[in-house]
């Protein structure tokens, strides 16, 4: 049942060090400030999940917060490099990290067979693909009915999933419009889930039912962050920040600037400063 508390409370409460940790959202929802809030509480050895590996993670790489990432793209989107990861990849700094690759289609199933509570997640793909000579954990099971081989990978199931929504109405339920990614099934295969929202309403039955995608007994925490995807977007509430991703590539391409602008914006700053900036730049 879902508990409306400020999201250092629900950080604290779900996000302990070494846990697994998804936090989705397809291009717009991403929940920038929820991932602010693990660093700020200096949470170690996560193992980190994502479809898209974007600035989240760049960042909470570049703060030693992780050991491991699952995922299927990493780069700044329409800019280049995370910059921050290839650093931890390739040099170790500031610690080594694990990194285990997938498909876009092995990531989404590998949550929706969490999410069922499957073990593995079977389907059409790596055909021809690379990925299997260097993940392990892509393995190649025969089909029992029509003798096909198809591609297998373990399921999903996050410590704690982190989404951020549009809006939640008293009772914990969750409304998501525009694009969707995986957010749903990852919080479906997750132990815990926090949802931030841009604000909570009274309820939700006026709008159409169908937009409720998470209902509460889905969800542990909510909390209101308005803003709190930003510099991603929000649909009906503010546009992307296109100018914060161009300027992201200079500010993580050297570590004392890179750490020198996470002080300044993230360890002496918090969740209410979300709403300041959003649609307005860094």
């Amino acid at each position: 049942m879902a508990r409306i508390m400020p999201l250092g409370e629900a950080v604290a409460q779900c996000v302990t060090d070494g846990a697994s940790l998804a936090m989705e959202g397809f291009t717009h929802l991403i929940p920038h400030a929820a991932a602010h809030e693990v660093i700020r509480q200096g949470r170690k050895d996560l193992t980190v999940m994502r479809m898209t590996p974007d600035l989240i993670y760049d960042q909470m790489i570049g703060m030693g917060c992780v050991a491991k990432l699952i995922f299927s793209f990493a780069g700044n989107p329409g800019v280049g490099l995370l910059r921050r990861l290839r650093d931890a990849v390739e040099n170790g700094w500031p610690r080594a990290i694990e990194i285990e690759e997938h498909s876009h289609a092995a990531m989404a199933n590998a949550y929706e067979a969490g999410a069922a509570g499957l073990p593995c997640a079977i389907f059409r793909g790596y055909r021809g693909a690379e990925l299997k000579r260097v993940n392990p954990n892509i393995k190649s099971v025969i089909c029992p009915f029509t003798g096909e081989e198809l591609a297998a990978v373990p399921a999903l199931n996050p410590d704690v999933a982190i989404i951020h929504a549009q809006k939640a109405d008293k009772q914990g339920n969750v409304l998501i419009e525009g694009i969707v990614g995986v957010q749903k099934e990852a919080v479906l295969a997750a132990k815990a889930a926090i949802v931030t929202v841009e604000e909570v309403v009274e309820d939700l039955r006026g709008l159409h039912p169908n937009l409720c995608i998470l209902p509460h007994w889905t969800v542990d925490c909510i909390s209101v962050v308005p803003g709190g995807a930003h510099p991603s977007y929000t649909q009906g509430y503010y546009p992307r920040d296109n100018a914060f991703y161009t300027e992201w590539d200079a500010i993580s391409a050297d570590r004392d600037g890179f750490l020198a602008w996470m002080d300044e914006h993230v360890l002496k700053s918090g969740p209410e400063d979300f709403a300041r900036h959003a649609g307005k730049g860094a």
